[in-house]
């Protein structure tokens, strides 16, 4: 197996990035699903909240109310961090579960885990390459704005909830660079996947830019 922790800040690209991977054949585990399914209905994490936070941030179907929550721990840190012991742990023993079933599949699979706080999160997989995609900040909250109709104030505050880009930069093995063409972009996947990642190239060395990017 060969395990690649890919991230990115909102909006750089990383979903486009990740499906690119999984149709060259990899398979591709969401942190963003295993999250949710950290916190359903009945598993001891929703459990958890409930005690920390209050019954009101329990729905009337048992389920995890999002939005009250989310009242609670935007812009207060310290209850942030103290959501984040609970369901960090929860979610990294689902990937740990989802990234050993994928090597019993297929010891020789690539798996890539895309997983939007990395470098917040502290992963800590013992991943063989870690891919960031990066586009700055001010390109980012554009698309925000532009394709998902936020508002400027809040696309900034997204960007600003999340770590730097010189953070996940610096733990970046390869960087792609999603601030050309969407075909430029899905070029660097492809080379990357040629040049490294084809079965009969696994742990070849290449230049650790793929997109000339920082």
């Amino acid at each position: 197996m060969y395990l690649i922790g890919l991230t990115g800040g909102i909006a750089s690209g990383k979903s486009t990035v990740a499906k690119r991977f999984a149709e060259h054949g990899a398979v591709v585990i969401d942190a963003d699903q295993l999250a949710r399914a950290a916190v359903a209905p009945g598993t001891d994490a929703l459990a958890r909240i409930g005690e920390i936070f209050g019954d009101e941030v329990i729905a009337d179907d048992g389920s995890l109310n999002r939005a009250r929550l989310g009242s609670i721990v935007f812009g207060n840190p310290a209850a942030l961090s103290v959501l984040n012991k609970v369901v960090h742990p929860a979610v990294r023993a689902l990937s740990s579960a989802a990234i050993a079933a994928a090597e019993r599949t297929d010891p020789h699979a690539v798996v890539v885990y895309d997983v939007p706080l990395l470098v917040e999160a502290s992963v800590g997989h013992p991943f063989d390459l870690i891919v960031v995609v990066h586009a700055d900040a001010e390109t980012r909250v554009a698309r925000m704005v532009e394709l998902r109709g936020m508002p400027e104030a809040d696309a900034r505050s997204r960007i600003g909830a999340q770590a730097g880009d010189a953070d996940r930069l610096a733990v970046a093995d390869v960087v792609i660079d999603s601030m050309g063409s969407l075909d430029d972009t899905l070029g660097q996947v492809d080379r990357l996947w040629t040049d490294r990642l084809s079965a009969h190239q696994l742990g070849a060395h290449s230049d650790t830019s793929v997109g000339g990017a920082p």
